[in-house]
């Protein structure tokens, strides 16, 4: 009898086991955060849950049961993975390049730490190397990579590459970027040195016939500031957007006020990235011209091995500089978010949706007394910064800051 019984609860105790295993539907779940979802217009306590590489569902108060995993991210943000539109991950072997040399960076070395989960590389391959790029770099990392084909056939080589006119193929980069459409996101131009208008109509060529945006980075001295606005399409980045260098006409004249023809190209669908570098950020342009109506659509950090040491810092030090010049969480959050996705024209990305892709940013708003340093050695001071707790890409936890997914332990 004593036998039967042990039988019969052991079998009870299995079925119990098996029922709850049943019941944990969601491989994760989020409970308690504010989402923040700038696609959808999302602003509000609500759980998340996570399946596999995809978000299952997100709505109010999802039970703790139906997760084989909760986390308590109650008081932090929840947002989509966030997107850096400006970055040179082409790492190599070369000396004092970019392209396939050390002044790029791993990307992840730097995304998930700073709830990144994509990270768009601004032209430092061009037609003739990126397929060693995507092999070397692309293919064996971690966080999502996507680029911008540089209209210079090897890219970011340094000079005189760069300014062979010869080796800037609209052709070429066309029939790569119908190769790879799902990687190459647009054609780059920057970096040469020359009066010759060739190299920036090549890229149009490329960019139109691609179906592609142009990314102009503004290392161009030869050409004006309104000659490239104006040879711009709608939906076409201009980056360094808030520079002031010699090189270049900066946003603002002389008097502080933004020069009309600026914010006129603004008004015509051209996107102004930040591409803070080393030199591309100063307050005396970006303050004043926020103030006059024009803001950054996104907020590409253009990361590299020094930007990343100076002002910079990372994109959350970039954030938390227009948290500090006055701008809405929601509004920062959307240009890290939506605003990249659709600039790169991978509006899968960016948002938070059952059915998408569970790449999701926690963050946190740290308060203290804080400093922000523009790339002319210039400090603001605010009393807030976001920090990534926790970055999720495709499901997977990959970075946790304080332990929130962690076991605690006990003696």
């Amino acid at each position: 009898m004593k036998i039967r019984l042990h039988i019969f609860l052991s079998l009870v105790c299995l079925l119990l086991i098996n029922h709850s295993a049943i019941g944990q539907t969601y491989d994760l779940l989020l409970k308690g955060g504010t989402v923040i979802d700038p696609a959808s217009g999302t602003n509000e306590s609500l759980d998340v849950a996570i399946s596999g590489t995809k978000v299952a569902a997100i709505a109010k108060k999802i039970p703790s049961s139906e997760a084989k995993k909760v986390i308590d991210v109650s008081g932090l943000i929840v947002a989509p993975g966030l997107i850096d539109i400006h970055t040179h991950l082409f790492t190599g072997g070369k000396t004092d390049t970019f392209a396939d040399g050390n002044l790029s960076v791993m990307a992840d070395a730097f995304s998930f730490r700073s709830g990144i989960t994509t990270m768009v590389d601004a032209g430092t391959s061009g037609w003739n190397n990126f397929e060693k790029f995507k092999t070397n770099v692309i293919e064996k990392s971690q966080t999502r990579i996507l680029a911008f084909l540089n209209i210079a056939g090897n890219g970011m080589s340094g000079n005189p590459e760069q300014q062979q006119i010869d080796q800037m193929d609209a052709t070429k980069a066309v029939e790569l970027i119908k190769q790879y459409t799902d990687i190459l996101v647009g054609i780059k131009i920057g970096h040469y040195e020359g009066k010759d208008t060739a190299p920036f109509l090549k890229s149009i060529e490329a960019a139109t016939e691609a179906g592609k945006p142009l990314f102009v980075e503004c290392h161009l001295p030869e050409y004006t500031l309104d000659w490239q606005l104006n040879h711009m399409r709608p939906g076409d980045i201009i980056t360094h957007s808030f520079e002031k260098v010699n090189e270049r006409m900066p946003v603002l004249d002389d008097s502080g006020t933004l020069r009309p023809f600026v914010k006129t190209a603004q008004q015509n669908g051209i996107l102004f990235d930040l591409g803070h570098g080393g030199y591309g950020f100063w307050f005396n342009q970006a303050v004043g011209a926020m103030d006059q109506g024009l803001a950054p659509n996104t907020f590409g950090t253009d990361l590299h091995r020094f930007s990343m040491n100076a002002g910079m810092k990372n994109l959350l030090n970039v954030m938390s500089k227009y948290l500090t010049m006055g701008m809405k969480e929601p509004e920062i959050i959307k240009r890290a978010t939506w605003n990249a996705a659709l600039a790169i024209r991978h509006p899968e990305l960016g948002c938070l949706k059952a059915g998408g892709e569970a790449d999701i940013a926690v963050l946190s708003i740290l308060k203290g007394n804080f400093g922000f340093v523009d790339a002319g050695g210039n400090r603001i001071t605010g009393n807030k910064k976001f920090e990534a707790e926790l970055t999720i890409r495709s499901g997977k936890i990959m970075w946790d800051l304080n332990g929130l997914s962690a076991i605690p332990f006990s003696k």
